[in-house]
């Protein structure tokens, strides 16, 4: 075999980056060996001199199959689901879909959409959300038309989000969700994107969140070369002892009836604690910037007499206590997650008022008990909770605060979280920082690299009545590329599409403070202060 194409690439690829082959692969993010790896490349044929789409079909990667390579006019892709205007933007690009099978039970699907022309030379993970099983188009279109090379997985099984049956009597299936599928189609998605424009992306970036945050972590956690940058927001990080507070105020309600709250009640209940905090920032907007400064008690809303939509009985003031608290151990008192915070409670709808959440009874039914017919009111707090640590908590949960690796490469993490999630409660995120910050060497060292941004009035992972439009990956490329860290980040409120009202994100533990003159609704009216109290 001719090896002129493979030494052009190779020395492109030591012009762009100065390092050794070796140290080259790594940084593309191939798996095992790196040299091994890089080899890999040389099973095309035409590698570094073929460019058209068309091509790729005959690209050969270990352990995977390209099964449709083809370009793709200008506006010319399928919308999917009602946010139609991003794909009829969209530009020419070259669509790439492989499998990959790293084990014989993996069936790994991914995409690579590659801009035909106009390429900023930086590649682009997006994640999933739920249990995935389907590829996340309307991103990996957001990608694309912002100049990226952008890949995406459906972490090797097909369904809804909520639905984890595919995990059922298939553990490899299960690793391939956890982590392995989103690792190995970053790898695969950079060795394509390599052979399409003949050099290696010179810049990474990874942007999910829920699941996609989820991933995020994981991807720093367990494989930091993989990305440069990381933008996750209200991460499923700690998705074992998620499942438990999702199913946490049902489970309460199952055996204290009287305490189930109409979902009528949860408007009234935010008004309530609007009351209570809303004007502790200086600004009375229907937003509480910041509920940790919040001591809001149900019992102030108890009713008097009888039961009436305006209050709450003293089993539903109860009831609001656990949710806020989230779920303990029934013996040992030790918290498993932390509960809901304040000034989520219009979104209660869905994990108070609705019944055990379906996502979670499927991590029941098909992972932890292996039993389709599983009953929830079986489920115990305490030994149930040991043995899903014990069997699913090392493969499933992207916990570790140790980020040393990621930090040595350069990594940059962008982390936010909407602070009414209902959800995911936006403190897990919080805990999870003060956990990093402990383990990294406090707070400034942390900030060096990893910045949380919390967003008042956001829903899971946008919606209500917050600043919750903003741009994650232009701030994390500005920090990795160009060493400016985000001491802000502007985000908008839109109605009917139309931007009113803006304001700054601030880095943890700051928050946004109204200066006392201008428009409210403007975020050059706020400045980013220390808060008194972080916790």
């Amino acid at each position: 075999m001719k090896s002129s194409g493979i030494e052009k690439l190779a020395r492109q690829l030591q012009r762009f980056h100065g390092k050794s082959l070796g140290d080259l692969a790594m940084q593309m993010g191939f798996a095992g060996m790196a040299l091994a790896a890089l080899a890999a490349l040389m099973l095309w044929a035409p590698a570094a001199s073929a460019r058209t789409c068309e091509s790729l079909s005959t690209l050969r990667l270990p352990h995977t199959t390209v099964t449709e390579a083809e370009p793709v006019a200008g506006g010319a892709f399928p919308p999917r689901g009602r946010r139609v205007e991003v794909f009829k933007q969209l530009p020419a690009f070259c669509r790439v879909q492989a499998t990959l099978t790293p084990t014989p039970d993996s069936d790994i699907k991914i995409e690579v959409w590659l801009p035909a022309s106009g390429w900023n030379g930086k590649f682009l993970g997006v994640g999933n959300g739920g249990w995935a099983g389907n590829i996340n188009y309307f991103a990996l279109a957001q990608g694309v038309a912002k100049g990226y090379a952008t890949v995406a997985t459906d972490t090797g099984h097909t369904g809804t989000g909520t639905d984890a049956r595919f995990a059922l009597g298939h553990p490899e299936k299960l690793v391939d969700f956890s982590y392995r599928a989103v690792h190995l189609m970053t790898v695969r998605g950079k060795a394509i994107t390599a052979a399409f424009y003949s050099r290696t992306a010179r810049l990474s970036y990874w942007n999910g969140c829920s699941t996609g945050g989820r991933q995020g972590l994981m991807e720093a956690q367990r494989f930091p070369r993989d990305y440069n940058g990381i933008a996750e927001g209200d991460p499923a990080s700690y998705m074992t002892h998620l499942m438990f507070a999702a199913v946490w105020p049902s489970k309460f309600i199952l055996e204290n009836p009287a305490a189930g709250i109409p979902r009528e009640k949860f408007p009234m209940i935010h008004q309530a604690v609007l009351r209570a905090c809303d004007a502790l920032d200086g600004v009375k907007d229907g937003i509480i910037s910041d509920p940790e400064r919040c001591r809001f008690d149900p019992a102030t809303i108890e009713c008097k007499a009888g039961d009436s939509p305006s209050c709450l009985t003293a089993a539903q003031v109860e009831l609001v206590r656990k949710v806020y608290q989230g779920p303990v151990n029934p013996h040992t008192g030790k918290q498993i997650f932390p509960g809901l915070a304040i000034s989520s409670e219009r979104g209660w709808r869905a994990q108070v008022g609705g019944g055990p959440r379906e996502i979670a009874i499927n991590y029941f039914k098909y992972v932890l008990f292996k039993n389709p017919d599983w009953n929830f009111s079986a489920l115990n707090f305490d030994r149930d909770v040991e043995l899903s640590d014990r069997r699913y908590s090392p493969i499933m949960d992207a916990i570790n605060p140790n980020l040393s690796a990621f930090q040595a490469q350069g990594g940059k993490l962008i982390m936010y979280h909407g602070w009414s999630d209902p959800l995911i409660t936006a403190r897990e995120s919080v805990e999870y920082y003060h956990k990093v910050v402990a383990t990294m060497g406090g707070l400034a060292s942390t900030r060096q690299f990893a910045r949380l941004f919390m967003v008042p009035g956001m829903y899971h992972c946008g919606g209500g009545p917050g600043p919750t439009v903003f741009d994650k990956v232009g701030p994390l490329d500005q920090w990795v590329a160009h060493g400016a860290a985000p001491d802000k980040i502007i985000a908008a409120h839109k109605t009917a599409g139309k931007t009113d009202m803006t304001r700054p994100l601030c880095p943890y533990p700051e928050v946004a403070q109204w200066t006392g003159s201008g428009s409210t609704n403007d975020a050059a009216n706020f400045v980013c202060v220390e808060k008194k109290s972080a916790r």
